[in-house]
C-alpha cells in the first residue's frame, strides 16, 4: 500500500517546506523507494500562471503543460523525475471542479460544502497520485502556515486521512521554527510549542517536527520539545541554516529523518542510501577550479525566486565545468546604450531572461546588440532570443522600426508576431503554448553540437514567436534557424554563424536542469563564457 506523508508549516512562511520535502523525498529514493511529491497551495487562483513574478516567483511549467508553483522545480531538480498536473493542486482547482460537478447536478441536490465535499476531492487528488502511479511513498506538501484561514480545508483533510488511512500509513511532519534571541542569547522553543497546539486544536498530531534553527538544538531542549508537543525524542529534528540548498539532504541524513519516517510507517529498506553522486556534486560545487561572471538580465531580478529555475541551472551547469558561477542581475530597465559598455564590460556572458510586455525590452535589445558585437557569449530564453531577433532586425538588416506585435501591434516590421493558434485567444490563463514540443536541430550547428541530437524536447510557455514571413532573409544575413518545430515550422532555435557563442531559444531549456542532468545548454553557455574570460586574460597579459 502507498505511504503518505504530509508536510505542513508553522510560525513563519518561507521556512522551505519544499526543501525538506525533496530532501526527504532524495533520501527515501536513495533508499530504492519510488517516490514523488505533490503540492497543494490554498490560494484561489486556478493555476500561478496569471500571477506576477513579483507576487509568487516563477511560474514553473511540467512536460503536459501544467503552470505550477516554483516548489515543483525543486522537486524535478532532486529526483531528476518530471511531475506533471497531478503534483500541483490549488483551491481555486478544487473549487472550480466541485462548483462545476454541482452545476451538472453530481451532488443530488444536497448542500454543497467545505466537509464533505471540498475535503473529499482534496482526498480524491491526494490519494489518486498515489494508487493511479502505484508509487511507494506520496509525500503532499500544505502551502501556507498553520493558522492560516486558507489552509484549513487541508489540514481537516490530513485529519481524516491519519483516521482513514491509521498511523503506519500516514504520517505528518511539521515544520517549525526556533528563533534565536540575541539580547537573551538563547533559542526559544515557545513559537514551537504553539504552532503544535494550533495544529492539534484542528485535531492533528504531528509525528515528526523538523526545526529550523540558526544554531544547534541541544540534546535537552530536543527533550523539552519533544515532551510539550507529544513527540518522540528521535521525532524531533534539527534543520540548521545550510551554505547551500543541496546540503540539506545531507543534513537529514545525519538527523537520521528518512530513518524515523521508516520506523514509523514500518516501511523496510535493506538498502543504505547511495548518495555518492551526490555527494560528487556537492564536492566540485564547493571547491570549483574556475569562476565566471555572467550577467542576468531581466524585469524582475529585484527577486530571485523569479527566475529560480535559471539560477538553480547556472549552479548545475557550474558545478559540471567545476566553476563558480557569479551571477550579476541586472534590471533591463536601467540599461541604456550610453551605460551598456560599463554594465555589460566587466561580464564573461549574458543570460537574456524571459517576460511579458514592453517595460525593460529596449534595455534587452541594447544589451543583446553589445554582446553580438563584442562577441561576447550570449544566450536568450523566450522574451530573450525574441529580443535577440528584433536587434538583429534593426541592427543589421536595417529596420529601425521592426518589433514584436506584442510591443507594438502597428510596427512596419513585425519580425516577431502572435502565434496563429493565439489570435482568437481571449482568455489568459492556461491558454499560452505550454508544455513540451518537439524541436527538429539541423546538423553542422552549435545546437546539433550542444544536444549531440537531431530531435529534441523542450518546454513552452509563449503567446508570440518568430515570424517565418522574414526567416530567408534573416538567414541570408547571418542569423540562423537551427531548430525548428517539425509540425508547424516554429523557430524554435536562433545562432549567429560568425559569433563565437550567440543562441536564443523559444524554449525554457532551465525547467529540465537537474542535479544529475544539467542542462546541456546552460553547460555549453558557462564553458563559453570561462572561454572568454581566459582569452580576455591571454590578450590583456599580452598587451601588457
Amino acid at each position: 500500500m502507498t505511504k503518505f506523508i504530509f508536510v505542513t508549516g508553522g510560525v513563519t512562511s518561507s521556512l522551505g517546506k519544499g526543501i525538506i520535502s525533496a530532501s526527504l523525498a532524495k533520501l527515501l529514493q536513495a533508499r530504492g523507494f519510488s517516490v514523488t511529491i505533490q503540492k497543494f497551495d490554498p490560494y484561489i487562483n486556478v493555476d500561478p500562471g496569471t500571477l506576477n513574478p513579483y507576487e509568487h516567483g516563477e511560474c514553473y511549467v511540467t512536460d503536459d503543460g501544467a503552470e505550477t508553483d516554483l516548489d515543483l522545480g525543486h522537486y524535478e531538480r532532486f529526483l531528476n523525475i518530471p511531475t506533471s498536473q497531478a503534483n500541483n493542486v490549488t483551491t481555486g482547482r478544487i473549487y472550480q471542479y466541485v462548483i462545476n460537478k454541482e452545476r451538472e447536478g453530481a451532488y443530488l441536490g444536497k448542500t454543497v460544502q467545505v466537509v464533505p465535499h471540498i475535503t473529499d476531492e482534496i482526498k480524491r487528488r491526494i490519494l489518486l497520485l498515489g494508487h493511479q502511479d502505484r508509487y511507494d511513498v506520496v509525500i503532499t506538501e500544505i502551502g501556507g502556515t498553520v493558522g492560516d484561514i486558507e489552509s484549513l480545508p487541508y489540514i481537516e483533510t490530513v485529519r481524516q486521512l491519519k483516521w482513514e488511512l491509521g498511523s503506519n500509513n500516514c504520517l505528518v511532519i511539521h515544520l517549525t521554527l526556533i528563533p534565536y534571541l540575541k539580547a537573551a542569547k538563547e533559542l526559544k522553543t515557545k513559537p514551537t510549542q504553539h504552532s503544535v497546539k494550533e495544529l492539534l486544536e484542528i485535531g492533528v498530531q504531528p509525528d515528526i517536527l523538523v526545526c529550523r534553527t540558526e544554531y544547534p538544538v541541544n540534546k535537552e531542549m530536543r527533550r523539552k520539545i519533544a515532551l510539550f508537543c507529544n513527540v518522540t525524542i528521535n521525532a524531533v529534528i534539527e534543520s540548521i541554516d545550510a551554505e547551500t540548498i543541496y546540503d540539506v539532504p545531507l543534513l537529514m541524513l545525519k538527523e537520521g529523518l528518512d530513518k524515523t519516517v521508516m520506523g514509523k510507517l514500518k516501511l523496510t529498506s535493506k538498502e543504505e542510501p547511495n548518495l555518492d553522486k551526490w555527494k560528487e556534486f556537492l564536492g566540485k560545487l564547493k571547491n570549483p577550479l574556475h569562476e565566471v561572471t555572467v550577467g542576468l538580465i531581466g524585469k524582475y531580478v529585484e527577486l530571485q525566486d523569479a527566475y529560480k529555475s535559471i539560477h538553480e541551472a547556472f549552479i548545475h551547469s557550474g558545478t559540471t565545468n567545476e566553476c563558480k558561477v557569479k551571477v550579476v542581475s541586472i534590471q533591463s530597465e536601467t540599461i541604456t546604450p550610453e551605460n551598456v559598455a560599463q554594465l555589460l564590460g566587466p561580464l564573461n556572458g549574458i543570460l537574456v531572461a524571459p517576460g511579458f510586455g514592453i517595460r525593460g525590452v529596449e534595455g534587452k535589445i541594447a544589451a543583446i546588440k553589445y554582446a553580438r558585437e563584442n562577441n561576447l557569449p550570449f544566450f536568450g530564453i523566450c522574451l530573450g532570443m525574441q529580443c535577440s531577433v528584433i536587434e538583429f532586425a534593426r541592427n543589421v538588416m536595417g529596420w529601425q522600426q521592426a518589433h514584436s506585435t506584442e510591443m507594438n501591434p502597428d510596427t512596419d516590421y513585425p519580425v516577431i508576431d502572435i502565434m496563429e493558434s493565439q489570435k482568437k485567444v481571449n482568455q489568459k490563463g492556461g491558454t499560452m503554448r505550454l508544455g513540451a514540443y518537439q524541436c527538429q536541430i539541423k546538423k553542422n550547428t552549435k545546437a546539433y553540437q550542444i544536444y549531440n541530437s537531431t530531435l529534441i524536447y523542450e518546454r513552452h510557455r509563449h503567446r508570440w514567436e518568430m515570424n517565418n514571413k522574414y526567416l530567408d532573409l534573416f538567414e541570408e544575413n547571418g542569423l540562423m534557424a537551427t531548430g525548428t518545430n517539425p509540425d508547424t515550422g516554429l523557430v524554435e532555435i536562433v545562432e549567429h554563424k560568425k559569433h563565437p557563442f550567440f543562441i536564443g531559444v523559444q524554449y525554457h531549456p532551465e525547467l529540465k536542469s537537474t542535479v544529475d542532468n544539467p542542462h546541456p545548454l546552460f553547460v555549453k553557455f558557462i564553458k563559453a563564457a570561462m572561454d572568454y574570460r581566459k582569452k580576455r586574460e591571454t590578450e590583456s597579459i599580452g598587451i601588457s
